[in-house]
C-alpha cells in the first residue's frame, strides 16, 4: 500500500467502479432483451427465468475459484480475464441460434461478472480497510449507474425504432472497453490479509468447509440440471469438494459467517432475481399508463445508486445490521405494495422497494469484511458469490415457475368454469431445477384465436403480480435474522468491526 498514492488509489477505484458497471450493463440489457428472445426463439417463461439465471450463477464459480488464487495471480490478472470472458461472451450472443447458444453466451459473460467482483471487493476493502462499509457501498453504486445508463440508451433505441435486440445487447461493449483502457498501466497493491501476514489457512478457515459444501451444492444442482447428471452424482461431487476445501482450512467455519452466506441468498434474490424480472412483471400495469416498463427499473436504480453514495453516513448512525434490517423491511413493504398496486401507485411502491434494496449487496459485504477480515478475498467473495449463486439457479426461476404455475392453474380454473379445453390446447410439458412442470407453449399462443389470446393474457397478468407477492416474503425473513443478530450483538456489547490481530 505504500506504493499506492491517493491519487493512484482514486484511479483503482475508478477502475473497480468502471468494471462493476460493465456487470449491470451485462445485467439490464438482458433484462431488457429477455421477452425479445422470448419471441424470437420460442421460449417459455421458466426457460426465460434460467437464461435470468445463468446471467448470475456462473457469477459464483469465478468469484469463489479466483479468490482462491487472488493473492497469487493478482488484482490485473483477475480482471483482464473478467474482460476476455465478456467480449467472447457478447460475440456468442451475437451469433446465437436458439436456447442453447442464448445460454453459453450469457454463462460466458457471467464467469466475467464474477471475476470482476472477484477482483474488486476486495481491492476496495485493502484499499480503505478503514472504513469498508462505507466505500464497499460506494463500489457498488456502479451496479445502479450502469443499469441506469444502460437502460436509458436501450430505450433510447427502442424510441428511434428499426433495432432489434442485438443492438441492445451490442451496448455491452462500452463499459467493458472502457475498465480496459483504465487497466493499462495501472498499478496494483497486495491484498490487506498478504500484507497483515495472515496465513492461507487461516482465510480458509474462516469461511470453512461448511460454506463451501453449500457453495458447491448449489452449483452442482444446475451443473447437474443443463447435463442431466443425477442427484447422487451432482451432490456427491459437492461433497468431494468441500472435503478438498476441508483439507486445506481444517476448519468447519465461524458460525457467525456461515448465517451470513445463508441470509445473503433471499437478501439477493429480493434484489437481483426481482430485478432481471422487473421489466417483464411490471410491462401490463406501465403500458396501462402508456410508459415502458423498464422505467421501473431505472427508477429504482437512480434511488440505489444516490443511496449508496451517501450510505456511509445512515450506517455510522443506525450500524450496518440496523441498516438491514430497516432496508429488508421496506423492501418487502414495496414488493408487496408493487403486487397490487395500479397507476401512480405504482412509484410509491417502487420507491419502498428501492430505497430497500440500496442497502443490502454493500452494507452485507461490509459486514462480512468488518467481522472477518482474516478472511480476505474467500469471507468476501464467498458471500457475494453464495448470494448470486440463490439468485440465479432458485431466483429467478422460481419466480418464472410461479408465473407458469399461477397461469397453468388459472387455465385450469377457467376451462372447468367455461367448459372449455384450453389447458389441452395451449399448456405443454417442460423441464427445470424444480423438476418437470406444465407452461404456455408461445408457438401455439402466437397463432391464437384473438378471444383466446384475450384469456391468456389475462391471466399471464395476474401471474406476474402473483410472483411479487410470492417474493415479498423473502425481506420479511431477512428483517427478523437481523433483529436478531443486533440483539446478539448487544449482548457482547454492540457491534463493532474487527481489526487484524485481535483476539476473537
Amino acid at each position: 500500500m505504500d506504493m499506492i498514492t491517493r491519487k493512484g488509489q482514486g484511479w483503482l477505484f475508478t477502475t473497480a467502479f468502471a468494471a462493476i458497471t460493465a456487470t449491470s450493463f451485462c445485467f439490464i440489457l438482458r433484462a431488457l432483451v429477455i421477452d425479445n428472445w422470448g419471441i424470437d426463439f420460442t421460449l417459455t417463461e421458466t426457460q426465460k427465468g434460467e437464461l435470468l439465471g445463468v446471467g448470475l450463477w456462473p457469477f459464483s464459480i469465478t468469484i469463489v475459484l479466483m479468490s482462491l488464487f487472488i493473492d497469487r495471480i493478482g488484482f490485473r490478472v483477475t480482471l483482464w480475464f473478467a474482460a476476455l470472458c465478456h467480449i467472447m461472451g457478447l460475440g456468442l450472443l451475437f451469433t446465437a441460434t436458439g436456447y442453447w447458444s442464448l445460454y453459453a453466451g450469457t454463462f460466458i459473460m457471467a464467469l466475467g461478472n464474477g471475476a470482476v467482483e472477484a477482483a474488486a471487493n476486495p481491492l476496495i476493502a485493502t484499499l480503505f480497510a478503514h472504513d469498508k462499509s462505507k466505500w464497499l457501498n460506494r463500489l457498488h453504486a456502479a451496479w445502479p449507474g450502469g443499469m441506469i445508463l444502460g437502460g436509458l440508451l436501450a430505450m433510447g433505441l427502442d424510441s428511434l425504432g428499426g433495432f432489434d435486440w442485438r443492438m441492445k445487447v451490442g451496448l455491452m461493449i462500452i463499459p467493458v472497453l472502457v475498465y480496459t483502457v483504465l487497466l493499462i498501466g495501472r498499478k496494483f497493491p497486495v491484498s490487506e490479509r498478504v500484507a497483515s501476514g495472515v496465513s492461507y489457512r487461516t482465510m480458509l478457515g474462516e469461511a470453512g468447509f461448511i460454506s463451501a459444501f453449500i457453495l458447491a451444492a448449489l452449483i452442482m444442482l444446475e451443473v447437474g440440471r443443463v447435463f442431466a447428471l443425477s442427484p447422487v452424482v451432482s451432490f456427491g461431487t459437492a461433497a468431494v469438494l468441500a472435503l478438498i476445501y476441508a483439507f486445506f482450512a481444517r476448519s468447519p467455519g465461524r458460525p457467525l459467517f456461515i448465517l451470513l452466506v445463508l441470509v445473503m441468498m433471499p437478501l439477493a434474490v429480493t434484489e437481483l432475481s426481482t430485478d432481471s424480472w422487473i421489466s417483464s412483471l411490471m410491462t401490463p400495469e406501465m403500458n396501462r399508463l402508456g410508459l415502458a416498463a423498464g422505467w421501473v427499473l431505472i427508477y429504482t436504480s437512480a434511488l440505489v445508486f444516490v443511496i449508496r453514495i451517501f450510505a456511509g453516513t445512515l450506517i455510522k448512525w443506525l450500524n450496518p445490521l440496523g441498516v438491514l434490517a430497516m432496508a429488508s423491511a421496506l423492501a418487502a413493504a414495496g414488493l408487496f405494495l408493487m403486487s397490487g398496486a395500479t397507476g401512480l401507485a405504482i412509484l410509491a411502491a417502487a420507491t419502498f422497494y428501492g430505497i430497500g434494496k440500496s442497502f443490502f449487496w454493500g452494507t452485507a459485504l461490509g459486514v462480512a469484511s468488518e467481522q472477518f477480515p482474516k478472511g480476505g478475498a474467500v469471507t468476501l467473495n464467498m458471500l457475494a458469490g453464495g448470494g448470486m449463486l440463490a439468485a440465479g439457479i432458485v431466483g429467478s426461476v422460481l419466480l418464472g415457475a410461479a408465473q407458469d404455475n399461477s397461469t397453468r392453474d388459472g387455465l385450469r380454473l377457467h376451462d372447468a368454469t367455461h367448459q372449455t379445453t384450453l389447458s389441452e390446447q395451449y399448456l405443454t410439458e417442460r423441464v427445470s431445477v424444480f423438476g418437470r412442470y406444465k407452461a404456455l407453449d408461445e408457438a401455439k399462443v402466437a397463432v391464437a384465436s384473438d378471444a383466446d389470446k384475450a384469456v391468456l393474457e389475462g391471466l399471464s397478468g395476474s401471474a406476474k403480480k402473483d410472483a411479487l407477492k410470492e417474493v415479498a416474503l423473502l425481506p420479511v425473513i431477512t428483517c427478523l435474522i437481523f433483529l436478531g443478530l443486533i440483539l446478539w450483538f448487544r449482548r457482547k456489547g454492540g457491534y463493532k468491526p474487527v481489526v487484524i490481530g485481535e483476539m476473537h
